[in-house]
C-alpha cells in the first residue's frame, strides 16, 4: 500500500463502462476499490456510463433494451458471431463512428483525464478513433472470460488485461501484441476474499437451516434466465436441502416465487448487497454462466451448476467451468437436480469440485488491476 503528502497531486482516472447487464458495473466498482485500497488518496476516479450518459438514441437507451434483448439467446448469439471477427467489427465501427462521433467528443471534453480504463467492449474501437488527433492512456480490461468479442481489441490501446490464457490468445489473433497484454483475472469486489468467521450464525439470522446444504440459485442483478422453473424443479426434487433464490431487481419474478407452495425450506430475495456474505454462507451455486458470477464462485471455493447462457458471449464460460471441474452445465433443470443430488448425497464429491473451483480463483485481480494503473501512470 502506497502513502502519499497532500501536496502530490490526485491522478484523475476515467473508467467507461454501461449498466447494459451487471458485467460492467461491478468490475468497475471493484477496480476503483482497489486503487484506493492499494494507493489511498492519490486516485481521482469517475464512472461514466457512455450509452446512457453521451450516446444519441436509440443507443442511449441500450441499458433499457439489454434485459428484453439478452432473454431472446438465439437472437443474442446470432448477433454476437454475426459482428465478431477483425474485418466484421471494424466495418460496424467504421459505420457507427460518424453517429457517436459528437457524442464521444463531449465525453472526452467534459471528462478531462490522465488515463481511460474501458471496462465495455462497445467504445473502444469509436474512442481510439476518436482520440486519433489527441491521444491519451488508454487501458482495456477485458470482462468476459473466455469467448472475447472482437470489440474488445484494438491495438492502439496501451495495455489489454484480460481474465484467462484462453482470452489472451484470442486477443493476439485480434492483432494484440504479446507485450501488450497482461493475464490478471477478472476484477471482484475485496469483500469477496473475505470468509464468514461464524457461517453457521449468519445462517440462523437469515432463518436457514444449518442441518442441511444450502444451494444458492442466483439469476444476475436483473434477474434473468429460466429461475421460476429451476427453482420449482428443485422444490419437487426430494433434496435434504435448503434453497436460497436471489431474484435480483426483478420484483415481478420474487412476487412469483411467493406465490409458490414450496416442498423445501426456501428463502427469496430480490437485489442484495451482501453477495459475499451468501456465497460464504452456501454449499452450491446454480447459476447463469455470467463471468462475474463464475468469478466470484470461484474465490468463494464453490461446486458451480451453470442453467443458462449468452449464446457465443458465455460459451466459453461454460467450458471454462467444465474443463477444470469447477462444475457443470446443466441446462435443463432435471439435470441441475441431478447434479444437486450427486453433490448433496456425496459431500466428498462435492469438496473435490469446491476444492477444483478455489483452484482457479483469482481473488487478487482487482488488486493487480490497480497496481496495473498505478504503472501506467508512474505511481509506485
Amino acid at each position: 500500500m502506497s502513502e502519499v503528502s497532500d501536496s502530490v497531486p490526485l491522478k484523475r482516472v476515467l473508467f467507461l463502462f454501461s449498466d447494459t447487464g451487471g458485467g460492467h458495473r461491478a468490475p468497475t466498482e471493484a477496480m476503483i476499490e482497489a486503487l484506493e485500497l492499494e494507493f489511498p488518496g492519490r486516485f481521482e476516479t469517475r464512472m461514466v456510463d457512455f450509452f446512457r450518459q453521451y450516446y444519441p438514441s436509440p443507443l442511449k437507451y441500450a441499458p433499457e433494451l439489454y434485459p428484453p434483448i439478452s432473454r431472446v439467446p438465439k437472437a443474442w448469439g446470432l448477433s454476437f458471431k454475426a459482428s465478431d471477427g477483425k474485418s466484421r467489427s471494424k466495418a460496424v465501427a467504421t459505420l457507427t463512428y460518424p453517429y457517436v462521433r459528437r457524442a464521444i467528443s463531449r465525453l472526452l471534453a467534459e471528462n478531462p483525464t490522465d488515463l481511460i480504463v474501458s471496462v465495455h467492449p462497445l467504445v473502444n474501437q469509436t474512442l481510439m478513433r476518436a482520440m486519433r488527433r489527441s491521444p491519451r492512456p488508454y487501458l482495456a480490461v477485458v470482462t468476459d472470460l473466455v469467448s472475447t468479442h472482437a470489440f474488445w481489441f484494438d491495438r492502439r490501446a496501451d495495455l489489454v488485461v484480460v481474465a484467462t490464457e484462453q482470452a489472451k490468445e484470442k486477443a493476439m489473433e485480434y492483432g494484440i501484441a504479446e507485450g501488450n497484454l497482461r493475464v490478471i483475472g477478472l476484477p471482484v469486489r475485496e469483500s469477496f476474499n473475505h470468509r464468514l468467521s461464524d457461517p453457521a450464525a449468519w445462517r440462523s439470522e437469515q432463518g436457514w437451516a444449518n442441518d442441511r446444504p444450502v444451494i444458492l440459485l442466483v439469476s444476475g442483478g436483473d434477474g434473468m434466465g429460466p429461475v421460476k422453473r429451476v427453482a420449482k424443479a428443485i422444490s419437487e426434487a426430494g433434496l435434504a436441502a435448503s434453497l436460497v433464490v436471489i431474484c435480483g431487481r426483478n420484483e415481478e419474478l420474487k412476487a412469483e416465487l411467493e406465490r409458490v407452495k414450496w416442498q423445501l425450506p426456501v428463502h427469496l430475495y430480490g437485489f442484495v448487497s451482501e453477495m459475499p456474505k451468501f456465497m460464504a454462507a452456501a454449499d452450491i451455486v446454480v447459476t447463469k454462466a455470467g463471468a462475474g458470477s463464475i468469478s466470484e464462485a470461484f474465490i468463494c471455493g464453490l461446486p458451480i451448476i451453470i442453467y443458462a447462457k449468452l449464446a457465443g458471449q458465455e460459451d466459453g464460460n461454460v467450458t471454462y467451468v467444465v474443463e477444470h471441474n469447477a462444475g457443470v452445465w446443466a441446462p435443463r433443470p432435471r439435470e441441475v437436480t441431478d447434479a444437486l443430488r450427486t453433490w448433496i448425497e456425496d459431500p466428498a464429491a462435492r469438496a473435490e469440485v469446491a476444492a477444483a473451483s478455489a483452484k482457479v480463483a483469482r481473488p487478487d485481480a482487482a488488486r493487480s488491476i490497480a497496481r496495473v494503473i498505478a504503472d501506467q501512470l508512474g505511481i509506485r
